[in-house]
């Protein structure tokens, strides 16, 4: 297992060994405990519970009016990128409303996380002034709050940054990405509003306007944009399935999006020219790896996708390529499918696994506390597919490419390494050569990988 060194992207690829120096840091998210002043609960600091940072945590009282505040600073006005640490032992889902400076930014529910020792993180984005905010958690039922641990602020400044381009990778091959550019413009609020317009035929842009939730799946026709409102909007508890179109033509940007339990967050299944980016994906990361299933899948014959500029975290099974080991007939020659400036933070496998694709094109993105156990993992080739890992960087990661050992009972795949960082993590396994990508793309110096990442990915950042 050694890092190996990529030729340009003409031509075949192969490799040659190279060290590679780990990137500039980036100043973390400022941390903000729920048992230190001015934080207030209202409710008990306790520390009967393991896995909580700082010297305690809030237990609010079961009731509504258990919440818990904090005061952060922004040194000026612009979106703030919240993470919640919290713990809910409890098998129903607790809600409150997210509340910035007095004014309610959006509800929120905590799911369940399956012991009151076992915490996770809610992300959230939310607009502040310069200066002093207050956020706080009012509970909206009579459970009252999860135990709550402490705030991660990343407090924004002026506008949000711009990342550099728009589409780019295999989502702009055989006639391009287009989604419902040159229709009409619809907004919806409800879900079923969502699914009518989703299903509907012809060329439209759906813009959902707040957090819409439902069940079941969301059929998503042809030539379709469903993009966020702002940077709070997006859709929880349902699957955007992508299925049976030569080409789909959808693009799905800029919405927060909860994992769906036992199934897929965004489907794509023998469907063509999908991109979907900036966007914020997370599920709760449980003890049991299937409560939920993947968070962006593509199979059976998925091709000319690209994935760019989505923050992803607290999820294990992530996204897969190829959904089964016996499926070659079919997916060979397909899932050609791009990967750029994600972050995948605290995903344990399937970041992503592939199968058969060639070449799956994983350059740019930044990869976070990707170690639950002796098993995670962030990209696998298996089944012989072709994916080209470039400029990525690893921190704290269990193992970052699995290839020519192949992966549990998949055979190998090939992969080829290129400029990559790593620290604090285990290596990019290598195997054989891949194909040249077709398309026009600049890879950022992996020293800027992290920071560019950090500043551009998810919801609100377009």
């Amino acid at each position: 297992m050694r890092v190996k060194h990529m030729i340009a992207c003409v031509g075949l690829l192969a490799g040659a060994l190279v060290g590679v120096a780990s990137p500039t840091a980036q100043a973390a998210p400022t941390r903000y405990e729920a048992e230190t002043s001015p934080a207030v609960c209202s409710g008990t600091i306790d520390s009967n519970w393991s896995g909580y940072s700082g010297s305690g945590f809030c237990n609010g009282a079961n009731s509504t009016s258990g919440y818990a505040q904090f005061t952060v600073n922004a040194s000026a006005a612009g979106t703030a990128t919240v993470g919640i640490r919290f713990a809910n032992g409890s098998t129903t889902a607790r809600t409150a409303d997210l509340v910035v400076n007095g004014t309610t930014a959006q509800a929120l529910s905590f799911e369940g996380t399956g012991a009151w020792s076992t915490w996770a993180t809610r992300t959230v984005s939310v607009a502040v002034k310069a200066g002093s905010n207050t956020i706080r958690l009012s509970p909206t039922t009579s459970g009252g709050l999860p135990n709550v641990d402490h705030l991660d602020v990343e407090a924004g400044g002026g506008t949000n940054p711009q990342p550099p381009g728009g589409i780019v990778g295999w989502a702009t091959q055989a006639g391009g990405t287009t989604g419902g550019a040159g229709g009409t413009t619809v907004t919806v609020s409800t879900f079923a509003d969502l699914r009518t317009q989703a299903q509907a035929s012809g060329t439209r842009t759906i813009l959902v306007n707040g957090m819409i939730s439902g069940s079941g799946t969301v059929e998503i026709s042809a030539n379709k944009t469903i993009r966020g409102v702002g940077a709070n909007s997006g859709i929880s508890g349902t699957t955007l399935n992508i299925e049976d179109m030569h080409p789909a033509n959808v693009v799905i940007q800029n919405l927060n999006i909860r994992g769906v339990l036992g199934n897929d967050a965004i489907q794509v299944e023998n469907a063509t020219h999908v991109w979907i980016d900036h966007n914020t994906l997370s599920s709760t990361v449980a003890t049991d790896p299937d409560q939920y299933d993947g968070m962006i899948d593509m199979t059976h014959a998925a091709d000319y996708i690209t994935v760019s500029w989505n923050v992803i975290r607290d999820h294990w099974k992530t996204s897969l390529v190829g959904h089964s080991d016996g499926n070659a007939s079919e997916d060979r020659g397909h899932l050609r499918i791009t990967y750029h400036h994600n972050w995948f933070d605290r995903t344990f496998e399937r970041s992503p696994r592939v199968r058969f694709g060639e070449t799956v094109h994983v350059y740019n993105n930044y990869y976070s506390n990707v170690r639950n156990n002796a098993d995670s993992y962030a990209i696998a080739s298996t089944m012989d597919a072709g994916v080209l890992v470039e400029g990525n960087v690893f921190e704290n990661v269990q193992q970052a490419c699995w290839s020519a050992s192949g992966y549990a009972d998949s055979d190998p795949g090939r992969l080829v390494a290129r400029n990559n960082s790593f620290t604090d993590s285990g290596p990019c396994e290598t195997n054989g050569a891949v194909a040249a990508v077709p398309y026009a793309y600049t890879a950022e110096d992996v020293g800027a990988v992290k920071s560019s990442v950090t500043a551009g990915a998810g919801a609100g950042r377009l």
